[in-house]
């Protein structure tokens, strides 16, 4: 049902490329990454193999197998590749593509590793489940399935934003001065155990051992922030609002109490405010996910207490107020893009009446 896209190799290293738009670099590349749909370098568009509505593979790290569905302009880099739809005759509509991104990711992410990655020449022979009706697979009811679970979770995620009163996400005066000035802010490097005392490791659970329950047990992984099940076991249980950084080097802020597993080290963020924690994760991470860590080097605490991370700093001191700030109004600018994405998709006429019954 797919091929591999056949692209003209680009001689970049990620290190030399900007992560935002910029000049020439305009053109989105593709690594092997899972933010930003594995786009998080640039490059120019010349001599570049641009794609478009095909879908890409992660082929390395612990990401590998990790699929998404590009609907934009996008070329690829390195340690991933694009798979094209190849019967022409069928006309693929976006909610086609996300349909068949889930079935592929369900198959292979999580099936391959470090050491046995998911390239093409791999996975093309395994199997993917698709809805079938007269010898043919059923692209409408894919279709109409992908549209109700929009409808439902635009009703859920309307009433959610009311109920916690997300719709008031109008800067204040100092979010907006603070945005103004943050290209002068002065930044400052400081040792994690300095500021958060020692980091803690968590103890190993196997699958078999786990009792069923409510506590989320995080482990190494992007899927699911990397909550790999909810148990009842007697384990030590961490405080909400701190961070972890699994054994890839990558940090997650926890707004919940957890347990977790021998792949994670915690820090202890929780005396911040929920917003200058969350700034702090963000540090944390830029400083410790570069790849850097791996299957054959994992991260540990005794990594975190010699990690040291870039703040806003006053008077020498980390400026955890200005921290606050920052993520604050960053908050209430994604926030406004979702109030304004529900209140467009929700005023659509077609939309109304699918869910009403009425214009």
């Amino acid at each position: 049902m797919f091929e591999k896209i056949k692209v003209v190799p680009l001689k970049y290293k990620t290190s030399d490329l900007p992560s935002e738009p910029k000049n020439e670099f305009i053109l989105p590349a593709l690594t092997a990454g899972i933010q930003n749909q594995g786009l998080n370098n640039f490059v120019p568009k010349d001599n570049a193999t641009i794609l478009k509505n095909v879908i890409s593979i992660s082929a390395n790290g612990a990401n590998t197998g990790a699929t998404f569905y590009q609907n934009s302009e996008f070329t690829v880099l390195q340690d991933a590749y694009a798979i094209k739809w190849i019967y022409t005759d069928d006309f693929l509509t976006d909610n086609h593509f996300l349909f068949l991104v889930s079935a592929i990711s369900k198959t292979i992410f999580g099936n391959y590793e470090w050491t046995n990655k998911a390239g093409w020449e791999k996975i093309k022979y395994d199997k993917i489940q698709l809805p079938f009706k007269n010898g043919k697979i059923d692209f409408d009811f894919i279709e109409n399935f992908i549209c109700d679970l929009e409808k439902e979770r635009i009703i859920k995620l309307e009433a959610y934003i009311v109920a916690t009163g997300l719709k008031d996400y109008t800067l204040t005066a100092e979010e907006e001065q603070v945005l103004k000035d943050y290209n002068n802010v002065n930044w400052q490097n400081f040792n994690l155990e300095k500021l958060f005392g020692k980091s803690n490791r968590g103890k190993r659970l196997k699958s078999a051992d786990r009792v069923s329950g409510v506590l989320p047990f995080v482990t190494a992984g992007e899927a699911d922030e990397g909550i790999s099940d909810f148990i009842g076991n007697d384990v030590e249980v961490y405080p909400e609002n701190t961070t972890t950084i699994d054994m890839f080097g990558s940090a997650k802020y926890r707004n919940y109490k957890y347990g977790g597993d021998d792949h994670i080290a915690i820090v202890h963020t929780e005396k911040l405010s929920k917003f200058a924690s969350i700034f702090v994760t963000s540090a944390i991470h830029k400083s410790s996910y570069n790849g850097q860590f791996n299957y054959g080097r994992n991260f540990y605490a005794k990594d975190a207490d010699l990690l040291n991370i870039s703040l806003p700093v006053k008077e020498g001191k980390p400026d955890y107020e200005i921290m606050n700030t920052i993520i604050s109004a960053i908050h209430k600018l994604v926030i406004e893009k979702v109030v304004l994405y529900v209140d467009e998709k929700l005023d659509n006429a077609k939309f109304k009446k699918d869910i009403y019954g009425k214009n």
